[in-house]
């Protein structure tokens, strides 16, 4: 059986990822960071209470299985399209 990782292959992506997280789920309107947890991005307003968790540290529970799909799907295309940029 495969061992899966969640090892990061480049970690010093991890806050950007997060922040590109917290920027979609704010334009296709999925609430992150309920239940005292907050974000720290410059987005926080729109997104609900700040707090001093830092990325990585929201409350996900919340979210529907079709809001976390639709959030993994945004992120994904949104990496993709910077890639075809950079290599055109």
């Amino acid at each position: 059986m495969a061992r899966r990782s969640n090892r990061l292959v480049v970690p010093e992506c991890a806050n950007a990822i997060n922040q590109m997280k917290y920027e979609i789920a704010s334009e296709i309107g999925v609430q992150i960071g309920q239940h005292g947890q907050g974000l720290d991005t410059e987005f926080a307003g729109e997104l609900g209470s700040i707090g001093a968790a830092g990325f990585g540290q929201a409350y996900l529970g919340n979210i529907s299985s079709r809001e976390a799909g639709s959030l993994g799907g945004g992120i994904t295309k949104r990496l993709i399209q910077q890639a075809q940029q950079t290599l055109l």
